[in-house]
């Protein structure tokens, strides 16, 4: 099916690559490094095999280099462990983080990070976060004006459960908040934060009750309101939103209704959609629309030169990267269930 998007506002659309020494794949991150774009991935035999572990390839001059695993898991024991949602992340003055989860499965999965001081092309020895933090659980954390490092978090237990998780030193040390859904009115996981200009910052993410949640703090992560509903659907799947320079947000995210006691379906159409004020959302892009499949997972940023770049999955199979010009990004109001499909 055609793509609907503004005029000319998508620059690029390709695949990181076309052949892999993986059969399937899942939640990418990209990230600006100070050397350029990096993105990765989690890859292996099928989400959960043990022989999952963390690729990454990085954008030179106009292509990507070819994949490279950087990390593997295994448990104390030494026991092989799957390698689950990397998020890469570039602090001001500091080296490209890459923090993953190892375990059997989400319930029981642990946080680690590893650094790169040239953009992703070698890493540190990985190290494991301080018991009970995870690190940001799939979208990038985000840097406080003073320094400290914000990271959106979650648990999937028995409840869905939203955390926030904060460190002044780099992943050194980490101070963590209570639950602030309760897991029960909202389940909720994954969220990404999106800095307001008047100080707020705002966490949208997923839920299991067909929309989209979001919650805001006034104090850097200290205290949040209480989570709501928006009223954009979620069909049960990752999203990702950040702030442009331009004063909008913009998300990304599959613009369907949830599919009831089936997981991980209604993941076919992927969207994009701007807001000034995270209450009024206009359409921008349908980067996928088909009858079937899965497009999926999103990971959004803008670059330096102010174009945005998303990355996600395509069917499991392959990594779409999708460049967009902002200033030709002319949204038109969101109206009823479904977008046009051009």
């Amino acid at each position: 099916m055609p793509l609907y998007s503004s005029p000319d506002a998508i620059l690029r659309r390709e695949f990181l690559f076309t052949r892999a020494p993986f059969a399937q794949c899942h939640a990418a991150t990209i990230e600006e490094s100070k050397f350029g774009p990096v993105t990765a991935w989690f890859g292996g035999k099928h989400e959960d095999s043990p022989d999952v572990g963390i690729w990454l390839a990085r954008l030179s001059g106009t292509k990507w280099t070819p994949p490279v695993k950087v990390a593997t898991g295994t448990d104390p024991n030494c026991k092989r462990e799957p390698c689950w949602n990397p998020v890469l992340f570039q602090p001001r003055t500091a080296p490209l983080m890459l923090f993953y989860k190892v375990g059997p499965s989400p319930m029981t999965w642990w946080g680690m990070l590893k650094t790169s001081s040239d953009g992703g092309q070698h890493w540190s020895s990985a190290r494991r976060l301080p018991d009970g933090i995870l690190g940001p659980i799939k979208n990038r954390p985000l840097q406080l004006p003073n320094g400290d490092i914000l990271a959106g978090s979650s648990t999937e237990g028995k409840t869905w459960q939203v955390h926030f998780e904060k460190t002044t030193d780099l992943g050194m040390t980490w101070t963590k908040t209570a639950p602030v859904n309760g897991g029960v009115a909202i389940p909720a996981i994954q969220p990404s934060l999106v800095p307001m200009p008047d100080g707020r910052i705002v966490a949208i993410g997923r839920t299991k009750e067909s929309y989209l949640f979001e919650i805001t703090t006034l104090d850097d992560g200290k205290n949040w309101s209480p989570m709501s509903l928006m009223s954009l659907p979620n069909p049960n799947s990752g999203t990702d939103a950040t702030m442009l320079r331009d004063g909008r947000a913009i998300l990304v995210y599959n613009h369907l209704p949830a599919k009831s006691g089936v997981w991980g379906q209604n993941r076919w159409r992927l969207n994009v959609a701007v807001s000034k004020d995270l209450i009024n959302w206009e359409a921008v892009a349908v980067l996928e629309n088909h009858a079937k499949g899965e497009f999926s997972y999103p990971s959004v940023i803008q670059t330096a030169d102010g174009l945005v770049h998303i990355v996600y999955t395509a069917n499991r199979t392959r990594i779409r990267h999708v460049v967009l010009d902002p200033r030709r990004m002319a949204g038109k109001p969101i109206a009823g269930e479904f977008w046009p499909s051009k």
